[in-house]
């Protein structure tokens, strides 16, 4: 395991007693991020309507090394207990960005879903970045499996 080191800000308005990320076990991936809303929203929280979505805010910006990303993660109770998830997941934090990190829940649950001041909502991880680049070339090489798009590799 590597460790990477980064600053981290908490944003204007936030509340600064809220918890910071942190590891819950030591063979843990990612950290829980927590809803941290502004004064107009702590008290009452979000609900996210079944089969709507909501940004949340965490109250939190990163200042993350050049050569890695943050990927946002649904949390698996969530997702199982709730059909909470995130619309764009896993999302992606590149290593340029200062604002403050916003997590894309979705509820794609048959009841509405509350969402408190202080609650886990989504976990952080971190990744090395690699880039691609590309050669632009007349024909590719043949496969076996060609062209064949989605299931042609097996039942679908």
């Amino acid at each position: 395991m590597t460790d990477i080191s980064m600053k981290l800000m908490r944003v204007a308005g936030s509340d600064l007693s809220q918890e910071l990320p942190s590891y819950e076990s030591k063979g843990a991936a990612g950290m829980d991020l927590r809803a941290n809303f502004k004064d107009d929203l702590r008290a009452t929280g979000v609900c996210v309507l079944a089969g709507t979505r909501a940004l949340v805010p965490t109250g939190l910006a990163l200042a993350i090394p050049v050569g890695y990303e943050a990927q946002i993660r649904p949390r698996s109770g969530l997702a199982l207990k709730h059909g909470i998830s995130l619309v764009n997941s896993p999302g992606t934090i590149d290593s340029d960005y200062r604002g403050e990190i916003g997590i894309i829940l979705i509820n794609h649950g048959t009841e509405n879903f509350q969402i408190n001041h202080g609650d886990r909502i989504a976990q952080i991880l971190f990744a090395p970045v690699t880039h691609g680049v590309f050669h632009e070339v007349e024909t590719l090489e043949v496969t076996m499996r060609g062209a064949g798009g989605f299931g042609s590799t097996g039942r679908s």
